[in-house]
């Protein structure tokens, strides 16, 4: 029973906070496809930044089929990890950064102009989306990190 209860502690962890969003549909097959369901489904905590639906379209014609594509698994897996850090953070704790460690092993810049926060050129569209084992914040664009293992 799922009950609409403002609770202290979520109940959804990242990947049902994401689904229950509905902005994050093709997020949400990239990691399944990249073999990260267990992961961000995991104890975490982590903190996502998760490209919209709109931020897959902006890919080029094409991308994204050719990354769900299962020999492609490892470089999918490579560019969603550059989508994710270690701990749980808000907008106002990566607002602080110069760069984000991601999961990928590859800094992401972060910069704040005003009240615009953003990683890798990534616009934060939709902030702090607490979850049961992390945070997500939306962004308006896929990030490729420099080097993504083949």
């Amino acid at each position: 029973m799922n009950m609409n209860q403002e609770t202290k502690t979520p109940v959804k962890n990242l990947l049902d906070t994401a689904a229950a969003n509905g902005s994050f549909k093709t997020f949400a097959r990239a990691v399944d496809k990249a073999g990260m369901k267990d992961t961000l489904g995991g104890a975490g905590p982590f903190t996502v930044f998760a490209p919209t639906d709109a931020a897959f379209e902006k890919l080029p014609a094409g991308k994204l089929d050719e990354l769900f594509k299962p020999e492609n698994k490892e470089q999918l897996a490579s560019i969603l990890n550059y989508h994710v850090v270690n701990g749980r953070r808000s907008t106002a704790d990566v607002g602080k950064w110069d760069n984000a460690r991601t999961v990928n092993g590859q800094p992401a810049p972060i910069k704040l102009a005003g009240d615009k926060l953003s990683i890798d050129g990534a616009q934060i569209t939709v902030a702090d989306l607490a979850s049961s084992n992390g945070m997500i914040h939306g962004i308006d664009k896929v990030n490729i990190p420099t080097v993504t293992k083949h």
